[in-house]
């Protein structure tokens, strides 16, 4: 059977749609290829060790290194990612961090409160610095970058003035009720467990994201976030309460931070009222180079959970290779700035 020339022309087009759409399918995974690429260079670019002369990078003492190392970046990248979903950005979680850093030295060491009640605490402050910007944002039509920038302000001055304006440890005032060394529970959360080798606060992280992609993948709350973020007017014409999902989700976010700010205390041995200074732009950048969308409706937890290797990968190897931090910082900016023009691209944005 002969084709026309009309017939040649339209199997041309199908045929042209068909590879559009594998490339489009594709350009879903750019993260992990982008990981995939990361991780090559890493085995490459690195050093080997004397005793296996295998690359340091890949042993496995390093990977858990990593981990633990940005497990703190990786919390907050959970709450952003959430956030982000929902079409906004939140600029406070770096401080909301160190107030609950601060706040949960001064309870246990200044104190002297117990492990579970300073955390109950230290949550319910994260939750109520997140529900004030959402309701910022939802109920009095703030900007979210202007609403979480002031929040940002607020937690980092409200964490400088609890502690005084130093950093909160042991003998750091007379007053304080542990003068001699921190919590046993400081040091428990910073070795690694029986076994398996992970750390709490490693371990911490790697539960809430699981539950949190969870949480995204199959319920309504997950649903809703996602219609909020990809058309809100639609949200909302669709019986969605857009307002509360907002609050809700800048709650979580801050939660999470809070969370952070645990495990930085620990972490530093100390309440530092200037820790998690730019962390937030950290976790933007890993929310964006795994591949959420800025513009909202699009990513999940995966692709957060890749970008935060991404970032501690790289990170490392410079760190291995002896780069200063300050190439380091520009390296990072380069790849944010081309994750965002990636997505721009993605989405036909001239």
């Amino acid at each position: 059977m002969s084709t026309t020339p009309d017939d040649s022309e339209l199997i041309g087009n199908v045929e042209k749609q068909d590879w559009r759409q594998w490339l489009k399918g594709l350009d879903n995974y750019r993260g992990l290829f982008a990981f995939g690429i990361v991780f090559l260079l890493g085995c490459l670019f690195t050093p080997k060790a004397f005793d296996t002369h295998l690359p340091v990078f890949i042993s496995w003492r390093t990977q858990l290194d990593i981990l633990f190392e940005y497990c703190e970046y990786g919390l907050l990248a959970t709450g952003m990612t959430l956030v982000i979903l929902t079409g906004g950005i939140d600029l406070s979680v770096g401080s909301v961090l160190g107030l609950s850093a601060t706040l949960f030295s001064l309870l246990t060491i200044g104190y002297g409160w117990g492990i579970a009640s300073a955390s109950v605490v230290v949550l319910v402050t994260g939750l109520i610095a997140g529900t004030i910007s959402g309701v910022l944002i939802a109920r009095f039509r703030m900007q979210p970058f202007v609403a979480t920038l002031a929040m940002m302000t607020a937690a980092r001055g409200a964490a400088k003035l609890i502690s005084g304006g130093i950093k909160v440890q042991p003998a750091a005032m007379p007053w304080y009720k542990l003068q001699q060394d921190t919590p046993e529970f400081f040091r428990w959360m910073t070795k690694s467990l029986p076994g398996i080798g992970l750390k709490p606060a490693s371990l911490l992280f790697i539960i809430c994201i699981l539950v949190i992609a969870v949480i995204v993948a199959k319920t309504v709350y997950g649903r809703k976030i996602y219609a909020v973020g990809g058309n809100e007017q639609a949200a909302l014409l669709s019986g969605i309460n857009v307002a509360n999902i907002k609050v809700k989700t800048y709650a979580l976010c801050a939660l999470f931070a809070a969370l952070a700010g645990i495990v930085n205390a620990c972490r530093q041995d100390i309440g530092d009222p200037e820790a998690g200074a730019t962390y937030e732009l950290d976790a933007i950048a890993a929310v964006v180079i795994g591949g959420t969308s800025l513009s909202g409706g699009e990513g999940n937890m995966l692709f957060t959970v890749v970008g935060v290797l991404i970032i501690a990968y790289i990170n490392k190897i410079l760190s291995l290779n002896a780069i200063q931090i300050a190439p380091r910082m520009i390296i990072q900016a380069c790849i944010i700035a081309a994750a965002v023009l990636i997505q721009r691209r993605k989405r036909g944005v001239s």
